[in-house]
């Protein structure tokens, strides 16, 4: 008989979770901007994955409030820092070029939560 993994199958290590008034929406917001999948579930946390990672989003009814500071690659970061802003994100940094190989944008969204969004186009270059 096999024994049973101190991790339920197809689940990272780590996992972030983000807790917020309205989740619904901010789940919304993560699938829209960032291409997550996963259904909103209210009386549960809602797991979404995002490429090959995951994040919960819980609602802040029975915890409280915690925001999360996250550094997400995707495949084009000015699209994503342009789809963030018509959602109703602040932008903290424009997308630019950073000298460790990342074309990187922050942003903050309206949870409070920030966003570095980066795609890498190279070796770091001194």
């Amino acid at each position: 008989m096999p024994s049973a993994r101190h991790v339920p199958d197809g689940w990272p290590t780590m996992v972030p979770r983000i807790v917020v008034d309205e989740p619904e929406a901010l789940v919304e917001f993560v699938r829209d901007v960032f291409g997550a999948t996963g259904d909103f579930h209210r009386e549960r946390p809602t797991e979404l994955r995002i490429g090959d990672s995951m994040l919960m989003v819980s609602g802040s009814s029975e915890r409280e409030r915690m925001t999360a500071f996250l550094y997400l690659y995707v495949e084009d970061t000015d699209a994503v820092h342009t789809r963030a802003m018509a959602r109703g994100a602040t932008s903290i940094e424009e997308p630019r070029e950073l000298p460790y190989g990342d074309r990187r944008s922050m942003i903050a969204d309206p949870w409070g939560n920030t966003w570095q969004i980066a795609t890498h186009r190279g070796e770091f270059t001194p």
